[in-house]
């Protein structure tokens, strides 16, 4: 008999690979503690750095092999809102979804490469403005900047700090 898949209705991917009859098919057995698949013939290590395989072995446990959602993603050790979460973004995006996504802002939104030159530019200028003052001139120029904002940046090149001092 020839190989045959067992497909997903909603994904085209393999799930089983099997040479046998699905009344003669062998069992993978997903071996967590020790990151490898093991089936009739042999086993497959899962490299330590490798997000995508164990989770989608917890959505083939959940969704197919009849584990369910909440002990599937308790065995994998993540919650069952998390486990839909996941769910979601293979259904959108497929195996890639199940990689870590950087968390926060992607981009430097207020502090800019520019932002950074003006705020540089004001500080050797004038060097005895403070940051607040800084900020208030960039602000009248049409950069919506924080007081804090200027001084990471102050604080980043290594510039010198000053402060408004209040007279003795």
């Amino acid at each position: 008999m020839s190989p045959f898949f067992i497909l997903s209705a909603h994904n085209p991917v393999t799930i089983a690979i099997s040479t046998h009859s699905l009344t003669e098919s062998k069992i993978m057995i997903h071996e967590l503690s020790q990151r490898r698949i093991v089936g009739p013939t042999g086993n497959l290590i899962i490299p330590p750095d490798d997000q995508i395989t164990p989770r989608l072995l917890m959505l083939i446990e959940g969704e197919c092999e009849g584990l369910g959602p909440m002990q599937a993603a308790q065995k994998h050790g993540l919650s069952r809102q998390r486990y839909y979460q996941l769910y979601k973004q293979f259904q959108e995006q497929g195996a890639l979804g199940l990689q870590n996504q950087k968390r926060g802002p992607k981009t430097n939104s207020v502090r800019t490469e520019e932002v950074e030159r003006q705020v540089i530019r004001h500080r050797f200028l004038d060097p005895d403005a403070s940051v607040d003052i800084i900020a208030q001139k960039l602000r009248q120029a049409g950069i919506d900047i924080s007081t804090r904002s200027v001084e990471r940046v102050i604080e980043k090149y290594g510039l010198p700090k000053k402060t408004l001092s209040l007279p003795s």
